[in-house]
């Protein structure tokens, strides 16, 4: 791979969260607009997915929405967006992983928490070498703690420290994940 064209943002779907959180949305997509890549996301127009992605699309950026039939009750998909519908999530999350070069997790929920753990652990098991970064450590720390706590157990290889990395700004971890790119 030695370019990042395309990007996965995965983060929480709730508007009622700390405005710091939507924030961050923004700029991350702001900042992937900026670079010229494209961001795929899981298609709804609400929290922080409908931050970061109506923000790259108003900055003139490339968006993929990817979402379920069902989902559309909550998650409305924004008509401005390209959005490619399909019948589960494990078609939705096939669809995040294959249109994507690498992965920025923002803060989010369980469905957040959901992906980036099944996005490690198909790293774990070498079915791809695709970066991935955890924007916001302290929202981070407790599973950065729990992955750590697995690794002092020896339920998870040293070398698993090595499968993400941490940035504080949009800037930093596209940074990050242009750099991994090149270096694969």
């Amino acid at each position: 791979m030695s370019k990042l064209t395309s990007v996965c943002v995965y983060c929480g779907a709730s508007s009622q969260v700390d405005p710091a959180y939507l924030d961050l949305a923004t700029r991350t997509g702001q900042a992937i607009a900026a670079r010229g890549i494209r961001l795929v996301y899981g298609g709804g127009n609400v929290g922080l997915m409908g931050a970061s992605s109506r923000a790259a699309k108003a900055a003139g950026g490339e968006v993929l929405g990817i979402m379920p039939h069902f989902l559309t009750k909550w998650e409305k998909p924004n008509p401005a967006i390209e959005t490619r519908m399909v019948d589960t999530m494990h078609e939705r999350k096939w669809g995040l992983f294959a249109e994507s070069d690498a992965f920025i997790v923002l803060p989010g929920g369980i469905g957040t928490l959901e992906e980036v753990v099944e996005t490690l652990s198909w790293q774990r098991l070498e079915l791809h070498q695709k970066p991935v970064v955890l924007i916001d450590r302290a929202f981070w720390q407790p599973f950065i703690d729990f992955i750590e706590g697995t690794i002092e157990s020896k339920f998870t290889p040293e070398a698993f420290r090595q499968s993400f990395f941490t940035a504080e700004t949009p800037e930093e971890a596209l940074d990050g994940l242009q750099a991994a790119c090149a270096a694969s």
